[in-house]
Parts: C-alpha cells; sequence; structure tokens
C-alpha cells in the first residue's frame, strides 16, 4: 500500500511543530517553590494569585491563545484526517488521499477482519491495524479473488462439571444490646 501524503497537510503539520515550539510549558503555580506540588498545570483562582492576574515576570497562564493552527486541528501525525470506523459500509465514505480509518473499540474480530479486507482493497490507510489469524487469512482469500466468506470455526466444547458450593458455617447470632434505661434480660 503506497501512502499518499497532501502537501496542504505536511504544510499543517509544519505550522503545528512551529506553534508548539513557542508555546511555553505550562506548569502550577509556585510548583517550584513547594515539593508538595506537582508541575502539571492547574488553574490559579487565588485572588493575588500572579499568574491569573498575568503579573510581568511570571510564568505565562494556558489560554486560548496558544491553540494550534485551525487547518491543523484533528490531524493525525502521519498527515491524514481520522475517522472511527464501525462497520464495512463506513469505509465507502472514506477519501483515501486525505483520510485515515481508525477501527472503533467496539467492534470485534470478525467484523475487524472484514473491514481490513475492504480497506486494503479500496487503498485506505487503518491507523490501529493488528494483524492476526483471522485478519491473515482474510486478506489471503479476497487477494486469489475468492469473495470474502467469514470464517467460523465450531469452538471446541469443554465440558465443564459443577462443583458443590462449599457449605458455609452460619455465624452465631448476637443477642441486641439494651437501650439506655432498659432492664437486662
Amino acid at each position: 500500500m503506497t501512502e499518499k501524503k497532501p502537501s496542504l497537510s505536511r504544510e499543517a503539520l509544519k505550522l503545528r511543530a512551529r506553534a508548539k515550539n513557542k508555546k511555553p510549558k505550562f506548569i502550577r503555580a509556585e510548583s517550584w517553590k513547594y515539593d508538595r506540588f506537582s508541575l502539571s498545570w492547574r488553574r490559579p483562582r487565588g485572588l493575588d494569585n500572579k499568574i491569573r492576574r498575568k503579573i510581568k515576570g511570571w510564568p505565562a497562564g494556558v489560554s486560548v491563545g496558544y491553540k494550534g493552527p485551525k487547518v491543523a486541528r484533528f490531524l493525525h501525525p502521519s498527515g491524514y484526517r481520522e475517522v472511527i470506523v464501525f462497520n464495512v459500509q463506513g469505509l465507502s465514505l472514506m477519501d483515501p488521499n486525505t483520510q485515515a480509518a481508525r477501527i472503533s473499540h467496539t467492534v470485534g474480530k470478525r467484523k475487524r477482519a472484514q473491514i481490513i479486507a475492504e480497506a486494503k482493497n479500496l487503498n485506505i490507510k487503518i491507523l490501529n491495524l493488528k494483524v492476526t489469524k483471522e485478519t491473515e487469512e482474510k486478506t489471503e482469500k479476497t487477494a486469489e479473488g475468492e469473495e470474502a466468506k467469514v470464517v467460523t470455526e465450531e469452538p471446541k466444547i469443554k465440558k465443564e462439571e459443577k462443583k458443590p458450593k462449599k457449605e458455609t458455617k452460619k455465624k452465631a447470632t448476637k443477642k441486641p444490646k439494651p437501650k439506655k434505661g432498659e432492664k437486662k434480660p
């Protein structure tokens, strides 16, 4: 499968990398001062907080101005736009030059094998491709020119013997404690 990267997405990825280099590393206010604070960003909410007030000489705070370029948003590092695919029909709506498929995590083995075989036929890149025995068999059959049929193997029937449940010992029941003012029996 040959990879086709449009020049627009390459330029967008370069723009995104340049914007990322300009963006400061946002750290939690005064995390350099106290060990009990982690470096991970937390929004400053105090009245006198210098980062919240954007005081000169203090680290920059998170704001919408540091957002990446619009053309590069939602692009995969490979340069394709991600499209989540749930079934084989979802592949027919995709553009193989600009879009790549990501098979949903809820899709099972059988349907995953069908999607991978169809994607190879349509020359669509799959981002989360895992090759298994079922997918290899599926692609071999489609390469030979035969129609892709679902390979069904009879599951081995295991005789499961039911084990008797363990007898649980009954705990001695405690007598309720008398409340204040009541006489003991």
